[in-house]
């Protein structure tokens, strides 16, 4: 059942990475090396034990040299992992520990999923029963639905990067390929062609733009079909011929097939991106309620988090731990001297009131203000970036302003920033606590 085109196509794609480490090392102190679990383009994946707890972790080792010769974007798509997997907390993704780097390669701890890929349970059955694939469906869908409540779109979505715990559950792993919201151009679409060729939507292949949320649905299509079909819809030897037929829509069901799950089927690998089922759709669906479904709490928390009124952003726990210095990873690809200066205070005040007096106060200060939603550019009269203010949602009750202001060759913006922006963010501020700052 194995992808007759496996490899990742990706516009990154480099050699891959010399990331060979030598058999009982301990890295930093902490992490006891095992052995080799996969090999990328650009990683080496280990198994290791941490020395004081003995927990299993996995290690994914990157070569800093393989990145510099692969070019600027190289680094920028690791740096985009990690904010990415930092960015997700939900127990049905694999979750990042910590980031650690030396001179020569850089290391994510990783949790270790001891049941291997899902590939390999479904190799071993030939198929999946469909309440077995049905449970690992929820829970796929569960962690796509955060992804995308994240503003993440995964845009790999195969077997090969679905694994299973000790406990039999489902992890999504592998967001070197993810894209977030910011990538997305002015029409809305994203553009980058990537993915792996039999879980590939058609929208990706006309190259024309594409939705993240719409080809994570299909390439989860394409997984439900093979775990209950033992066989990929999509899958040939000749590109070509393999394209064609993802273009085109062109699958069988096999005999087995429930009509509930043919009917969910088809409406996830409809080649129309604009008439396919969506999340939300998915999970009224009743294939995916049979059999009593209780709604993942992390969902409900979720939903009601959502503040679509202000496009305000939500945070979660990754993202204020990665207001302080420990996920950053800037320092490891540039250099942070001359860096932008980072502060950031918790206010109870509405993100809309917020928003409104920095404007203010910076129109007063004679400043050029650009505002976009919750999201505020201060520029000089000579169009140089004084700073940029932005509020995210913490909780229902509360928003952390983050401001970031030019720390060198901007007398102006430090004058601005000393005499009226602090002061106004500490008078926002829920408590007078000391801002994290770097």
């Amino acid at each position: 059942m194995r992808d007759a085109q496996n490899d990742t196509v990706s516009p990154e794609k480099t050699e891959t990475t010399n990331t060979d480490l030598p058999n009982d090392v301990v890295l930093f102190g902490n992490y006891h090396l095992q052995n080799l679990l996969g090999v990328g383009a650009s990683a080496k994946v280990y198994h290791a034990l941490n020395v004081d707890t003995g927990q299993s972790v996995a290690v994914k080792v990157v070569s800093k040299r393989k990145l510099v010769a692969g070019g600027g974007g190289s680094a920028a798509s690791i740096e985009r992992e990690i904010t990415i997997m930092r960015r997700l907390n939900h127990q049905n993704i694999i979750e990042l520990f910590e980031v650690l780097a030396t001179k020569t390669k850089i290391y994510f701890i990783m949790e270790f999923a001891a049941g291997g890929e899902l590939f390999h349970a479904v190799e071993g059955k030939g198929r999946l029963d469909e309440p077995l694939a049905r449970k690992y469906f929820r829970q796929l869908i569960s962690a796509v639905k955060h992804c995308h409540s994240r503003g993440v779109f995964h845009r790999d979505l195969k077997l090969d990067n679905l694994l299973l715990d000790g406990n039999g559950d489902l992890k999504v792993t592998d967001f070197g390929l993810s894209a977030v919201k910011s990538q997305i151009r002015s029409d809305g679409l994203l553009h980058t062609a990537c993915g792996t060729p039999s879980f590939v939507a058609p929208e990706i292949l006309a190259k024309r733009g594409y939705d993240g949320a719409t080809v994570d649905v299909w390439s989860c299509g394409v997984v439900l079909f093979a775990l209950t079909a033992g066989y990929l819809p999509f899958n040939d030897y000749n590109m070509t011929v393999l394209y064609r037929k993802i273009y085109r829509g062109q699958f069988r069901f096999p005999r087995w097939t429930s009509p509930d799950l043919k009917n969910l089927l088809s409406r996830m690998l409809d080649r129309s991106h604009e008439t396919r089922i969506t999340i939300d759709e998915i999970l009224e669906d009743p294939w995916f309620i049979a059999g009593g479904y209780i709604p993942d709490p992390v969902l409900v928390k979720e939903k009601q988090c959502e503040d679509a009124q202000t496009g305000v952003d939500c945070l979660n726990a990754f993202d204020l731990i990665s207001f302080s210095t420990g996920l950053d990873m800037s320092g490891m690809f540039v250099d942070p001297i001359g860096s932008d200066s980072v502060e950031r205070v918790v206010s109870e005040a509405a993100a809309e009131g917020v928003v409104e007096r920095v404007v203010a106060a910076a129109r007063e200060a004679g400043l050029v203000v650009k505002r976009k939603e919750n999201e505020v550019k201060l520029e000089g009269h000579d169009d140089n970036l004084i700073a940029l203010v932005v509020v995210y949602r913490l909780t229902d009750e509360l928003v952390v302003v983050e401001m970031k202001r030019r720390e060198k060759g901007c007398e102006c913006g430090c004058k601005f920033w000393k005499d009226k922006l602090r002061p106004l963010l500490f008078e926002l501020a829920r408590k007078q606590e000391v801002p994290v700052t770097r």
